[in-house]
């Protein structure tokens, strides 16, 4: 069972959201809070697998919410995704920064909901590559040199080819062709890239690549 958290101010989308997954086998809505400060206290009271959050609300924002959920150890199987009106709007880069899992736009398709919260509870990124690619280009125009202790000196020669890829919006499947390796074996390497490089999940690595200067948006 997906236990969800539902954080958004607007008690009517609250409503429908819970409405519609409340007729999910495999789903279950374990609370609603109406502002970021509700939604950590629930989190640590439910520890949901997946939380949604708005990215703006009243009392603290979405952004602040999630950069809390990501700073707490014991909330470290609470995947975050925003919510948002606009799409790609200014505040989802700060989102992923902050450590979320990504973002999700209010109108998306309820087929297309009901999949990303299945994809987040597994630990996945919903980042697809279009939206990766298009965060690229809207955001990330002038990336700070290299720094050090970002950790991009313990991974190998594979697992920096592998983060490249996901900085430039491969799939797995499309990493390890360009490998020429296995999609398992693509996905291990991600994996230890993440875990040397302490990102919470796909997100988290596709903006350290580009604000350590591993990537630029000229090689993308």
């Amino acid at each position: 069972m997906i236990r969800v958290l539902l954080v958004d101010d607007q008690p009517l989308i609250r409503s429908g959201f819970r409405a519609f997954l409340d007729l999910e086998d495999d789903i279950e809505v374990v609370a609603e809070a109406a502002n970021g400060s509700e939604g950590l206290r629930h989190a640590r009271l439910h520890l949901p697998d997946v939380a949604l959050v708005d990215i703006q609300m009243p009392v603290l924002d979405g952004i602040e919410t999630t950069r809390r959920i990501a700073a707490d150890p014991a909330l470290a199987g609470v995947h975050v995704v925003i919510l948002t009106n606009y799409g790609l709007d200014e505040y989802v880069f700060d989102a992923l920064r902050a450590g979320a899992a990504g973002f999700l736009v209010k109108d998306i398709l309820p087929e297309d909901f009901l999949h990303a919260i299945r994809v987040a509870a597994r630990g996945d990124a919903l980042l697809a590559p279009t939206i990766t690619r298009k965060l690229i280009n809207r955001y990330v125009t002038q990336p700070p040199p290299a720094s050090t202790g970002t950790g991009l000196e313990e991974l190998t020669i594979r697992e920096r080819e592998a983060v490249v890829l996901v900085a430039q919006g491969l799939s797995n499947d499309e990493i390890a062709a360009h490998m020429v390796i296995s999609p398992l074996t693509a996905k291990t390497h991600i994996n230890r890239a993440m875990t040397k490089l302490h990102a919470r999940d796909r997100a988290q690595l596709v903006v350290l690549a580009y604000e350590s200067g591993l990537v630029t948006p000229r090689s993308s």
